[in-house]
């Protein structure tokens, strides 16, 4: 930049003149290079335009936006109800989470385009007073036109199986948002929402708070999913897949009324174990072959008493290499700390010892017997407190008197 003396300033009040030449540089192969200084509007966030022209050819958005009821009067409205969906979405999609990054991003050249206006967009204000009318309907809404969405990208029925990966995770919280609560398994302060995928695609995204159950409304919402569905393709076949915190007998039961099948994962026990010990033995056999780590799986035939005694078929898994046969057990730690003090009071011929002392053991290795052998399992973290307090008195040559006293707190 160059800047030159106005010859219409004054002694006493100088001003500049700018100007903006450009600079060339020596050409790369069949690239022009060229420096300019009158490149306007920047913007660190052009990715959004490969979202902007993904969202025009699968209509989201617009079809969302459809489906919501704005009780705002349009006639006092400068922003549309599709607009401030695009401004939420796109920006959540940029890493933008909260309102108030608006006040600045309202102005990006970037945004407004994906937004497909070429004016200011919506305040952080009008954004949040637009939010504030979410409520069930709106979540209803949204999620069926995901549905439709789904259902509107087969050309053909599905001739494969459905699979509907369910999933509670967490998201996490910093502030003091209204219905975050403390997690002890995760320990924070989260949200448990529950997602719902087929393949790639998301079908649910539920948001609860933490103090719920894993499985909380996930049988509502496969009931949903599953009645949609085959409204659509009536020979779909569709399984339902989650983890063991979704292993309930109410879900289970009602899999197995409607005909949809499932791959539930299930909390280990002793009797789980004891039923699945032919299959450890097969692959200690095999693995005393190889030397090589082996994994054998195997189908045994379970009931839990909540089952009404039906049993179903449960998929084992056991896996021996050097570490043995379970090697998901974990090698205990312990701390131990000790202070004392030892003495002898001569007029009184008393001797006494006091000493307390701390431990504290993680993955505490506990055993168990299966089969007639014995086992072992990490029971967890263990904590002993306590004090021990000895004393000895010398009566005579020949009589002498003892006593110990040990009181300990465990955890």
């Amino acid at each position: 930049m160059i800047q030159g003396p106005n010859p219409e300033s004054t002694a006493t009040a100088a001003m500049t003149k700018c100007t903006t030449p450009s600079a060339s540089f020596p050409r790369c192969k069949g690239r022009q290079v060229i420096a300019r200084f009158d490149g306007g509007d920047v913007t660190s966030d052009g990715g959004i335009l490969l979202l902007r022209q993904l969202d025009r050819e699968m209509g989201l958005t617009r079809s969302v936006a459809r489906r919501l009821s704005d009780a705002r009067d349009p006639q006092r409205c400068q922003h549309r109800t599709e607009t401030l969906v695009r401004q939420r979405v796109f920006g959540l999609a940029l890493g933008y989470e909260d309102l108030n990054d608006h006040h600045a991003l309202r102005h990006d050249i970037a945004l407004q385009t994906a937004v497909d206006t070429d004016g200011v967009l919506a305040s952080q204000s009008t954004l949040c007073r637009f939010e504030q009318q979410a409520d069930r309907d709106w979540a209803v809404a949204i999620h069926e036109e995901m549905i439709e969405q789904f259902i509107r990208s087969f050309r053909r029925p599905p001739k494969k199986p459905l699979y509907l990966d369910f999933d509670a995770t967490d998201d996490r919280v910093h502030g003091q948002q209204l219905g975050r609560h403390f997690n002890g398994y995760y320990n924070h302060y989260i949200f448990l929402p529950l997602f719902v995928f087929c393949g790639d695609q998301l079908l649910v995204s539920y948001l609860r708070p933490a103090y719920r159950d894993a499985a909380h409304h996930a049988g509502a919402v496969l009931a949903l999913l599953v009645r949609r569905l085959r409204q659509a393709w009536p020979e779909v076949k569709i399984v339902f897949r989650g983890d063991s915190g979704f292993c309930r007998p109410l879900i289970l039961n009602w899999c197995d009324r409607h005909g949809v099948d499932y791959l539930i994962g299930l909390a280990g026990n002793k009797r789980l174990a004891k039923l699945a010990l032919d299959i450890d033995y097969a692959s200690a056999i095999r693995f005393e072959k190889t030397w090589e780590k082996e994994r054998v799986f195997g189908f045994i035939e379970y009931a839990a008493k909540s089952w009404k005694e039906r049993r179903r078929r449960v998929i084992a898994k056991s896996e021996t290499s050097r570490r043995g046969f379970n090697p998901g057990v974990e090698p205990q730690k312990a701390w131990n700390r000790e202070v004392g003090l030892r003495g002898y009071i001569a007029p009184l011929a008393l001797d006494y010892d006091v000493a307390f002392f701390s431990v504290r053991v993680r993955d505490e290795l506990v055993p168990y017997d299966e089969g007639g052998r014995t086992f072992y399992q990490n029971a967890g973290d263990t904590n002993r407190d306590g004090i021990e307090l000895a004393l000895g008195w010398q009566l005579a040559d020949q009589w002498r008197l003892d006593s110990a006293l040990t009181s300990t707190r465990l955890k």
